[in-house]
């Protein structure tokens, strides 16, 4: 009997997160914001492995948090509060790092990525493409050129990867 009401309770939760978040669209819709971003947060700390992702997400498309600190405490709570498979989780850390990458200081975005870099994940390679062209943007080419020769030792990659990285190293001989 336990397990059953679990299981029904559990269903019950899933379907009241989906309609908050078809009602958050619809907020989004009218032109009523600030309420898609109440009930947007709401979905985001409830711990849900499918919405509160999906939440976060449309949260920073629609730039309805303008405040970076809480958007990335919100990224930390997901990733915190929240059962992931692995490769999902190392797609969030990465979408973070994106997010990131155009306001914190180096070691904070070295730390963000530092799961994806000491693992042999699927995301590594863009991890180090991220890195490099940080590095790039700050005028580091020496930095840069460490990053994307790294993705270029890095075995049965995808080739566009060994691609970019060589068009990069180009730009950083340029100096």
């Amino acid at each position: 009997i336990f397990l059953n009401f679990y299981i029904e309770n559990k269903k019950n939760e899933q379907v009241a997160l989906s309609e908050s978040y078809i009602d958050a669209k619809i907020f989004i819709e009218n032109g009523k914001d600030e309420k898609a971003t109440e009930v947007l947060k709401s979905i985001v700390v409830s711990k849900n492995d499918t919405y509160s992702v999906l939440a976060l997400f449309l949260l920073i498309e629609k730039d309805f948090i303008q405040d970076k600190k809480e958007v990335l405490d919100l990224f930390n709570h997901v990733l915190e509060n929240t059962k992931f498979d692995k490769d999902i989780k190392n797609l969030i850390i990465f979408k973070k790092a994106i997010f990131q990458s155009n306001f914190v200081p180096e070691d904070e975005l070295l730390n963000s990525l530092k799961p994806l870099l000491n693992d042999e994940t699927v995301w590594r390679p863009h991890a180090l493409l991220l890195l490099g062209d940080f590095y790039l943007s700050k005028g580091e080419n020496n930095k840069a050129r460490e990053f994307y020769n790294e993705i270029l030792s890095i075995k049965d990659l995808d080739k566009e990867f060994y691609k970019k990285a060589s068009i990069q190293i180009a730009f950083t001989n340029d100096d």
